[in-house]
């Protein structure tokens, strides 16, 4: 609560309100000072009461109280602000409850969920997990009369102490019964041209024209009303087997939820051999008091546990182990042969059945022992060496142990094309999009690539691919590591590849112009690769040009990324020495001073002759020299540097000098070998003479 404060403008104003005192002092100024100290006192408390309020609210001390309305001149001190230790216990306590007169008990989490559940108006019956179970529920109330009708009505074990418990579970039974039928089967959705229904009078109206509900209705059968006639007779129960429908969809509806189903099939199928043992447990027993029991030496003779006595001679008999005592009246013949012919029957079917599972269950690890004992036989039959068929087996061994299967594709090739990308992308695309190369290339593309690729499975050593080989694939690591190798001896580590890495997309790309593999790719370890064959990707990348442009750019990147330099070409003619101009003068005035030339001269010459006599004819056969031709030098001097002398008189080679600086070889046949051949004949016959 905030007090009200008055200001006074004046002096008057203070000797004439009515501040409610009743005693004042005799003199005026006595009055004021009076009326001033009271008013200080009450401003005092007044910020007292404040400041406590504001630790309270843990309201910032630096806060402005300007808008106050007990502002005045004369402010008190800001006290100091509180550590912050003492602002979080503060915090810390008024966050907490405030403790209330009653005690609040908080249920558990699962009672405020089943609180909070609202009950669905439509139901999946195939992925719907509380219909499946519902359904369990159902299965433990049709057990409950499958197996304990037979016991209460040929076992002396419903009594009249405890008729009220066997009646009370009874009619919980029918409870359960009453609300399948009530509630979950009017809500299950069916199919209906294509089109899932919801409707729930069209749920309701499509149920009660199944078989199922006739069936349901059936087991209902109030037959106890005749308990009043003939006393609680069980087998008046015997309608409540018929809902036995709701037991066969239970099993197919877990063994669609579980991974491993044959587990549950087996002990299903020993769960029937079970009950005909029962079944028949109670007919002995039946049997043995119609007869009178320990009347005969056949029957049961009352001692010991009455149930396990009949049921270890059930055992016996169904199994056709022997030790039997042999009936004697003609009603125990008669059970004997019913027995006899029933247990084989039925054991018969126990067995093959029990066949079936087991062999459904081994399927696949019988087809991996099948191909991998073909493959030893063939390896035995070419003798092929030891250390090869020891990788062969230890491939075998470990690809059946990391993926349960040899082929992946096999397993996925009966499902439609939408699933199996779906698979895909739910089981790689998290690897593949991780691959940089991949990066900003169409999504669609990728979803494309993913159903294309093959998982393959390299053993320690093996090498993915050589330097030097035509490549056709492109490799995606799944597991493992592996390294890039080199060097003289060939085992130099460049680099180690992981997980999500991708190589071999060079060759597969064809960038710059080939499709060679670059490198050795070595196995670290056991590696589990992603194969991406080209000819898919290339079927792939018809319908994506963007990606396509995409990819050959950035592989053409990664390939001028790690490029060295060019080195310049080894010439195969190094270049010809310049001759100095002294040493060529002085040839010069030595030729003038003796008037003589050389032999290479006077050969230079006939070929000049030949090729001025021999030039329109060339140009009239001959084609059009194109731009980039070499075009022969002029100059006599350079061109009697260059000519060389050979030993084969057929033809000359001749490195010509071109005005860009290159090299060339001409050949010169005919008339020219002829004229230097008697040139060279008329030299010899003056030298004779």
């Amino acid at each position: 609560m905030e007090i009200a404060v008055r200001a006074w403008p004046s002096q008057s104003s203070i000797l004439s309100g009515d501040d409610g005192l009743k005693e004042r002092p005799a003199s005026s100024a006595s009055q004021a000072s009076y009326v001033v100290n009271e008013r200080l006192q009450e401003l005092v408390k007044m910020f007292k009461e404040r400041t406590e309020r504001a630790k309270e609210k843990l309201i910032d001390p630096d806060h402005s109280d300007d808008d106050s309305p007990t502002a005045s001149p004369a402010r008190a001190p800001t006290p100091p602000p509180a550590p912050p230790e003492e602002l979080k216990e503060e915090e810390m306590e008024e966050q907490q409850p405030k403790p209330r007169l009653c005690c609040k008990v908080t249920p558990p989490r699962w009672i405020r969920a089943l609180l909070h559940y609202r009950f669905p108006a439509s139901i999946d019956p195939f992925t719907n997990l509380v219909y499946v179970l519902w359904l369990f529920f159902v299965t433990l109330a049709w057990n409950w009369n499958m197996w304990l009708i037979p016991v209460r009505w040929a076992f002396p074990y419903q009594t009249p102490s405890n008729i009220y418990l066997w009646l009370l579970t009874d009619y919980l039974c029918d409870l359960i019964y009453i609300l399948d039928i009530l509630v979950f089967q009017p809500r299950l959705q069916f199919v209906r041209s294509g089109d899932i229904v919801f409707d729930k009078k069209d749920m309701r109206v499509n149920y009660m024209k199944t078989f199922r509900f006739k069936m349901d209705v059936i087991s209902l059968v109030p037959l106890e009303l005749f308990y009043f006639k003939t006393g609680i007779n069980p087998l008046l129960r015997f309608p409540r087997l018929l809902k036995i429908m709701s037991f066969f969809e239970f099993n197919d509806r877990l063994e669609g939820i579980l991974t491993k189903a044959y587990v549950y099939r087996v002990i299903r199928t020993t769960t029937y051999l079970l009950y005909c043992l029962h079944c028949n447990a109670c007919l002995y027993y039946w049997g043995s008091a119609y007869e009178g029991l320990g009347s005969t030496q056949w029957v049961y003779d009352g001692q010991g546990n009455s149930y396990i006595r009949c049921y270890y001679f059930a055992v016996k008999t169904l199994i056709t182990i022997g030790g039997l005592p042999d009936p004697t009246t003609l009603f125990e013949i008669i059970f004997q042969l019913i027995n006899y012919f029933v247990g084989v029957f039925a054991f018969s079917i126990m067995i093959g059945q029990m066949r079936d599972v087991v062999g459904a269950a081994t399927a696949g690890q019988t087809y991996y022992r099948a191909c991998m004992d073909n493959t030893v036989k063939y390896m035995a039959s070419y003798r092929i060496p030891k250390d090869v068929q020891n990788r062969v087996k230890t491939w075998y061994n470990y690809t059946w142990q990391s993926q349960g299967m040899l082929d992946e594709q096999e397993l996925l090739v009966q499902l439609p094309d939408k699933m199996r990308l779906d698979i895909a992308v739910d089981v790689n695309y998290d690897i593949v999009s991780k691959v940089s190369l991949f990066q900003g290339c169409d999504r669609q593309m990728i979803f494309d690539m993913l159903k294309r690729l093959r998982s393959v499975v390299y053993l320690p050593g093996d090498y993915v691919c050589k330097k030097g080989e035509v490549g056709r694939e492109m490799y995606i690591i799944k597991a493992g590591e592996v390294q890039v190798v080199g060097g003289p001896d060939g085992k130099t580590v460049f680099v180690t590849l992981r997980a999500g890495s991708v190589f071999g997309e060079i060759s597969l790309l064809a960038v710059g112009g080939g499709n060679r593999r670059t490198a050795n790719v070595v196995a670290h370890g056991f590696a589990n690769l992603f194969i991406l064959d080209k000819k898919d990707l290339n079927e792939i990348l018809v319908h994506y040009p963007e990606s396509q442009k995409l990819l050959r750019k950035k592989a053409r990147k990664m390939l001028t990324k790690d490029k060295k330099p060019p080195k310049e070409p080894a010439q195969v003619i190094p270049p010809r020495t310049v001759t100095p101009k002294l040493f060529k003068a002085a040839l010069d005035v030595a030729h003038q001073k003796t008037g003589l030339k050389g032999t290479l001269a006077k050969i230079k010459e006939k070929i000049n002759k030949s090729s001025v006599s021999l030039q329109p004819s060339m140009s009239s056969s001959l084609p059009p020299l194109s731009p980039v031709s070499p075009v022969f030098s002029l100059d006599p001097e350079r061109e009697a540097n260059a000519m060389s002398p050979t030993l084969d008189s057929s033809t000359l080679l001749c490195p010509v000098s071109h005005c860009h600086g290159d090299e060339t070889l001409s050949k010169e046949q005919g008339q020219v070998e002829g004229e230097v051949a008697g040139e060279s004949g008329k030299k010899k016959e003056k030298r004779k003479a």
